[in-house]
């Protein structure tokens, strides 16, 4: 039964790209064993909202299991996991319900300045192994882009990721022309309706990227996609990240995870995630730069295949605790 002994907060500037924030929460029990959480981009208030209660919430108290732990935080709850299975010699996958030791990944690739610019760097990730590519797209740049990657790839297998930056069903019925496996998000978050009335014309799968089950229920019971975007960064636990799986996969959707922002722990439950059955669509961890990451090894694809860690417990991970105190923008310990 883990106690813990003493915790520790660490707010990370991220140096490398779009210099995102991480909060990295560090649990240490009674025998020296820790576990590690992370939350991407976390609201305002998480900060002091933890500074002030999550001592009470865990040190000196026993707990049997991760969801015993009512913290509804992210980084809490993953670092609870952490340590509960570190402590069980289990890695955080089979913990879950894992059952892969591998999976496909996907490539994201963000608009260009030109498309020839575009093709180029499809060419260089199908050369790099990826069978997978997903182009982000918005009004202005969708048509022409995926029609020149299709006629230049006519095999690939393609997807498109709109960022919820579109407001009616025309050029994403145009879209549908090139053989497209997956639309992800088209609409805002909520516009079920959207969803639906797209699904009902066009042959690829939309994908919806809901944050609670409760979203995702709306989304099942009108029919309104056949793939659930499944972020566990956005859920408050694994165990809800675990439930949307297992009603989207009752359900007969596809799933694929993804989650490639943060310093690298947040990633690896990404994978753990992803080694779920129902996670039959690659899953999309390949967001750069790798620098940023305080994890060995690195979270990320080889030839287009993400290794699920099983033979280390937990996350299955090394942390760099002398670079997560040189990164720390701010800390707290109890």
């Amino acid at each position: 039964m883990p106690r813990v002994r003493e915790l520790e907060v660490f707010q990370l500037i991220l140096p490398f790209g779009r210099r995102s924030e991480s909060l990295l929460v560090k649990l240490t029990d009674h025998g020296g064993m820790t576990g590690w959480g992370e939350a991407i981009s976390p609201q305002p208030k998480t900060w002091s909202r933890l500074e002030e209660t999550l001592a009470a919430l865990l040190v000196g108290v026993d707990w049997e299991h991760p969801d015993a732990v009512p913290s509804g935080d992210p980084a809490v709850d993953m670092a609870c996991w952490d340590l509960w299975t570190r402590m069980r010699g289990v890695p955080l996958a089979e913990a879950i319900g894992g059952t892969r030791t591998s999976l496909m990944a996907t490539v994201r690739l963000s608009p260009d300045p030109s498309v020839e610019s575009l093709v180029s760097r499809v060419n260089q990730q199908v050369c790099a192994g990826y069978g997978h590519v997903t182009l982000d797209v918005r009004p202005g740049w969708d048509v022409e882009p995926v029609r020149a990657v299709r006629q230049a790839y006519p095999a690939l297998t393609l997807a498109v990721d709109c960022g919820n930056a579109y407001s009616d069903l025309g050029q994403l019925v145009a879209l549908d022309a090139y053989g497209l496996e997956v639309v992800e998000r088209p609409f805002p978050v909520g516009d079920v309706y959207a969803h639906a009335s797209l699904q009902d014309q066009v042959a690829a799968s939309v994908a919806v990227e809901p944050g609670s089950t409760a979203e995702l229920d709306d989304y099942l019971t009108l029919r309104a996609a056949k793939v659930l975007l499944l972020r566990p960064s956005s859920f408050p636990s694994l165990s809800e990240a675990r439930r949307a799986h297992d009603r989207a996969a009752a359900a007969g959707w596809d799933i694929q995870c993804a989650g490639g922002q943060g310093a690298g722990l947040s990633r690896a439950a990404t994978v753990a995630v992803a080694s779920l059955p129902g996670c039959t669509l690659p899953c999309d961890v390949t967001q750069p730069p790798k620098q940023n990451q305080i994890v060995t090894p690195i979270v990320g694809a080889n030839a287009g295949v993400v290794a699920v860690p099983l033979t280390q417990p937990g996350l299955g991970h090394t942390i760099d605790e002398e670079r997560v105190r040189r990164l720390a923008k701010e800390s707290f310990h109890a």
